[in-house]
């Protein structure tokens, strides 16, 4: 195999790559605050597999990590007490039994004790790392403000924790649609961001433009397979002929 091909190989398998990226995008879609992902990638040198006066090295393709675009996306009415959403930057802090995760989906409820979860039942942090407990034989509205402060009737209870980083690098995604903080930055208040209560933040996914992408992508593919194609039957070519010559 040439050099031609062994490049052609490197740049299927990141388009294949590429393409797994893109059609996770679309189906997260409709997930509540999920951020598209974007492939880089990047120029890796190598050792020719054989060349007479050619490039050293030769320039394979190389995938080079995944970019999220934390974008804000469009926030729609649910009317439920406890679906929220947040305007701006910044993250809810969920409390796992693998440890703190982040998350901008805000479709919470309550347990059989009050205390204000995930649906998967994971207490979400107030803002002091603690949790917020609703008391079900109190009467009184359940009202949250912009600003996080989860109130009973007249009574404050405790106040949601929105959270932020210097750096977003600083999160890595575990599942679930949440991220860990993998370089331990402390996270700070987003005394900017706002809560919306009986909203939920949609997924920034415009799936026009991933379609589009993953038509771009197959494409790309296609042309690729046709150049190995062409090169392989070159070769393939020149040998025979070469042969019969002798």
């Amino acid at each position: 195999m040439d050099n031609a091909l062994y490049v052609g190989l490197s740049n299927q398998m990141v388009l294949k790559r590429q393409m797994d990226i893109i059609a996770n995008n679309i189906a997260n879609a409709d997930t509540n605050g999920f951020k598209f992902e974007n492939l880089i990638t990047k120029t890796v040198p190598g050792a020719p597999a054989f060349t007479t006066g050619g490039p050293r090295p030769v320039k394979f393709v190389g995938a080079d990590g995944v970019a999220r675009d934390f974008g804000q996306g469009t926030l729609r009415k649910t009317d439920a007490n406890f679906d929220l959403a947040i305007e701006g930057q910044g993250f809810f802090k969920v409390t796992t039994k693998n440890g703190d995760r982040f998350t901008r989906d805000g479709h919470f409820r309550t347990d059989a004790n009050g205390v204000i979860t995930t649906q998967a039942g994971d207490p979400v942090a107030d803002d002091g790392g603690g949790q917020v407990t609703i008391d079900p034989s109190k009467p009184g509205a359940i009202t949250i403000s912009q600003d996080g402060i989860v109130s009973q009737g007249a009574e404050r209870v405790g106040k949601i924790g929105v959270y932020k980083f210097d750096s977003l690098s600083a999160l890595e995604k575990t599942g679930d649609n949440q991220f860990q903080n993998a370089a331990n930055q402390q996270p700070t208040a987003a005394t900017d961001a706002k809560v919306r209560q009986g909203m939920l933040e949609s997924s920034n996914v415009n799936p026009i433009v991933q379609i589009t992408k993953m038509i771009d992508v197959s494409r790309a593919y296609e042309s690729v397979t046709q150049m190995m194609s062409t090169e392989s039957d070159l070769s393939r070519n020149s040998v025979a002929r070469l042969g019969k010559a002798n």
